[in-house]
C-alpha cells in the first residue's frame, strides 16, 4: 500500500460561532497536495465560513490550520499570497478597474515586478483561465457570468499558488457554462499539479471532477471518496447522495467518463 502524502493543508478542532450559534464543532480535515476536495453541506452549514477559515481569512474560535506545515496566522500576508489563491463568490472584482488590472492586484500588492512584466503575466493568466486577450481591456459589468468566474480564477492564479480555494465557482451558471468551469478546473489541476478545494451546492462539480468530498452537517465533517459516502447512513448525507438531482449527477458523470 502507498504511503499517505502529507497535507499541503490540514485543519484540526476548528470551532466557529457567531452569537449563540456553534457553526462548526470540532471541524478536521486534510487537504492533499495535487487532488481536488469538494466541501458541501446543507443550508447554514458554514461551508463559506469554513472555506475562509481554512484560508486564513477567518479566525476560529477553536482549532488550528497548518498551510505547508506552518500555522496559517504566523504566515506573512506575502507568504500566504505566495502559497495560495482565492476565488470569491460572485467574482469580487473591482467594478471600476479594467479585467487585466484586477488580475494584476496580488502582483501589485506583493511583488516588484515592473508594470510591463505584470501585464504580460496577467495575459497569460487570463489566457490559462480561457478568456481571450480583448476581454482584459474590458469592465467587469461587461463580462458574462461565466467570463467573471474565468477572471476572477484568473487572479487568483496570479502569483503561481500551491493550492486555491474556489467559492461557488459554478453559482447561477447556464449547465453548459457551469460545465465549462468544471473542465476549466480539472485541466488546471492535471496540467499544473494544482490543489482546489472548491466550496459548492452543484452535484454535478462533486460528482464530476472531485476526488474526495468533505460533507458538513450539524457542525462537523465526513470526508471520503463519494463512492464511500454514499453508503454512509447519516440522513442528511444519504438523501443529497441518492435524491433525484444527484443521481442525474451520477449518470452524466459515468457518462462523461465513459466518452474519455
Amino acid at each position: 500500500m502507498s504511503e499517505r502524502p502529507r497535507p499541503i493543508l490540514s485543519a484540526r478542532g476548528i470551532v466557529n460561532r457567531f452569537g449563540s450559534q456553534k457553526v462548526h464543532d470540532g471541524v478536521s480535515l486534510d487537504v492533499l497536495p495535487g487532488e481536488i476536495l469538494g466541501i458541501a453541506g446543507s443550508s447554514g452549514s458554514g461551508k463559506s465560513v469554513l472555506l475562509k477559515t481554512l484560508a486564513g481569512l477567518h479566525h476560529p474560535d477553536r482549532g488550528e490550520v497548518r498551510l505547508a506545515g506552518k500555522p496559517i496566522d504566523t504566515l506573512e500576508r506575502s507568504e500566504r499570497a505566495f502559497l495560495l489563491g482565492v476565488l470569491f463568490q460572485q467574482g469580487a472584482l473591482f467594478s471600476s478597474l479594467p479585467v487585466a488590472q484586477n488580475v494584476m492586484l496580488p502582483m501589485r500588492e506583493h511583488t516588484k515586478l515592473p508594470t510591463d512584466r505584470q501585464e504580460e503575466i496577467a495575459a497569460m493568466k487570463l489566457e490559462l483561465s480561457g478568456l481571450p486577450a480583448e476581454a482584459g481591456r474590458k469592465f467587469p459589468a461587461e463580462l458574462s457570468g461565466g467570463m467573471v468566474k474565468r477572471a476572477a480564477l484568473a487572479r487568483a492564479l496570479a502569483l503561481d499558488p500551491r493550492i486555491v480555494f474556489l467559492d461557488e465557482p459554478t453559482s447561477d451558471l447556464d449547465p453548459l457554462t457551469a460545465g465549462a468551469i468544471d473542465a476549466l478546473i480539472q485541466q488546471l489541476n492535471r496540467g499544473l499539479g494544482l490543489t482546489v478545494v472548491i466550496v459548492t451546492h452543484d452535484l454535478n462539480t462533486l460528482f464530476t471532477i472531485c476526488g474526495r468530498v468533505a460533507l458538513l452537517v450539524d457542525g462537523t465533517v465526513t470526508v471520503g471518496k463519494l463512492d464511500r459516502l454514499m453508503h454512509d447512513d447519516q440522513p442528511w448525507i444519504h438523501e443529497f447522495l441518492h435524491g433525484p438531482r444527484a443521481r442525474a449527477a451520477l449518470t452524466a458523470a459515468r457518462g462523461d467518463h465513459g466518452n474519455r
